[in-house]
C-alpha cells in the first residue's frame, strides 16, 4: 500500500512538473524574468523605482485589454476595435465632465458606450453571422470617427469640477505607492481568472472555442455568451480608457491608435490561441508585461524605437510556432 502511495504521489509530480513546462504563459514569465535580470546590469536606469514604476503602470493598459481580448479569442473571435473604443470611451468621459457634469456621470456615459459598442459587435457576430474580423474592423474606423465627431477632432485636457479626481483615479498612488492602474490590472486578472477557471461561464466560453456546435448541441447558449464576451471586451477597453485618461490629464483622437495588435500580441504571446479554446487571465498579464519590457529596453540600450514592432511581433510569432510545436507533440 505504502508503494503504491509513493508511486501515485511521484507520477502527480511528474505530471505537474510536465505540465508546468510545457505551458507556454511559465516560459514567457521566464522571458520576462531572464529580461529583466539583463537590463539591470547591462543599464543604471532600468531597475531604479522610477522606470519600474513607469514599467509596471504602462503595461497595466494592455494587461487590462488583453484580459478581455483573451475571452474574445477563448471563444474563436477577435476584437479589432478595442483601440478605437477605447479612443472614443475616453473622449466621452472627457467631453461630458468637460460640460460641466461630475466624475460619476462620466464614467457612467463612457461605460454605457462600451457595452453598446460590445453588444452592437456582438449581435451583428452572433446572431446575424458576419465575421468578427470584418464586424470589428469596421467599428474601428466607426469608434475613431466618432470620437473625432464628440471632440471636433480637438485636445481635452480640462475635465471640469471634478478635474482633480479623474487625475487621482487614473495618476494617484493610494496603496503603499502603488500605481493605482497597477492596483485595478490586479484586481481584474483576479476576477477574470475566477470566473474561467471557477464558474459555469468561463466552463462555456471555453467550450464555445473548442468546439462550437458541440457546445450548442449540448445546450450552451452559445449566442447569448458570444455578445456578453464581445461585452466585456469592450467594457476592458473602457475602463483602460478612463484609466488612461487620468494618467495622461489630457485625451486626444490619436489615443489608443494601433493597440489593438499590441494586445493581440500580448494575449496570443501569453498562451491564447486563435483557434479558440485555450488562454488564461495570467497568460494576458504575462504577455502585456513582456511587451512593455521589450518596449522599455529599447531606449534604454539605445536601439531605435522603430525596431519595437519587429521584436513584439517576433516574440509574437515565436508565442504560436511555442504553441504548434507543442500540439504536434500531443498529436503524436
Amino acid at each position: 500500500m505504502a508503494t503504491m502511495l509513493d508511486q501515485t504521489i511521484a507520477h502527480k509530480q511528474r505530471t505537474l512538473g510536465a505540465a508546468i513546462l510545457a505551458n507556454q504563459t511559465f516560459w514567457v514569465f521566464v522571458a520576462v524574468v531572464l529580461a529583466c535580470i539583463f537590463l539591470s546590469f547591462a543599464t543604471d536606469s532600468f531597475a531604479t523605482a522610477k522606470n519600474l514604476y513607469n514599467i509596471t503602470r504602462n503595461a497595466t493598459f494592455v494587461a487590462i485589454i488583453a484580459l478581455g481580448m483573451t475571452l474574445v479569442i477563448i471563444t474563436g473571435g477577435i476584437d479589432l476595435s478595442v483601440g478605437s473604443v477605447l479612443c472614443l470611451c475616453s473622449m466621452v468621459l472627457a467631453v461630458v465632465m468637460h460640460s460641466g457634469y461630475s466624475i460619476e456621470v462620466g464614467i457612467v456615459a463612457s461605460v454605457a458606450t462600451a457595452l453598446f459598442i460590445g453588444a452592437f459587435n456582438g449581435v451583428l457576430i452572433a446572431y446575424v453571422g458576419f465575421p468578427p474580423f470584418v464586424v470589428t474592423l469596421g467599428m474601428l474606423s466607426i469608434a475613431r470617427s466618432l470620437a473625432m465627431v464628440a471632440s471636433n477632432n480637438t485636445v481635452v485636457f480640462q475635465f471640469g469640477p471634478d478635474h482633480d479626481k479623474l487625475l487621482a483615479l487614473g495618476g494617484g498612488a493610494w496603496l503603499f505607492g502603488i500605481a493605482n492602474p497597477v492596483i485595478y490590472m490586479i484586481v481584474l486578472t483576479l476576477l477574470t481568472g475566477f470566473v474561467l477557471r471557477w464558474t459555469r461561464l468561463g466552463r462555456y466560453i471555453y467550450a464555445i472555442g473548442g468546439n462550437e456546435h458541440a457546445a450548442t448541441a449540448t445546450g450552451i447558449p452559445v449566442r447569448p455568451i458570444k455578445v456578453g464576451v464581445y461585452m466585456i471586451s469592450a467594457l476592458a477597453a473602457g475602463v483602460a480608457g478612463i484609466i488612461q485618461t487620468g494618467w495622461l490629464g489630457a485625451v486626444t483622437t490619436n489615443i489608443g491608435a494601433g493597440m489593438e495588435l499590441q494586445v493581440i500580441a500580448a494575449a496570443v504571446i501569453g498562451g491564447a490561441n486563435l483557434a479558440g479554446g485555450v488562454g488564461t487571465a495570467l497568460g494576458a498579464l504575462v504577455g502585456a508585461a513582456l511587451i512593455e519590457v521589450i518596449r522599455n529596453s529599447l531606449g534604454l540600450l539605445g536601439i531605435n524605437a522603430f525596431w519595437q514592432g519587429t521584436f513584439i511581433g517576433g516574440a509574437t510569432i515565436l508565442a504560436v510556432l511555442f504553441d504548434r510545436i507543442r500540439n504536434f507533440r500531443q498529436t503524436e
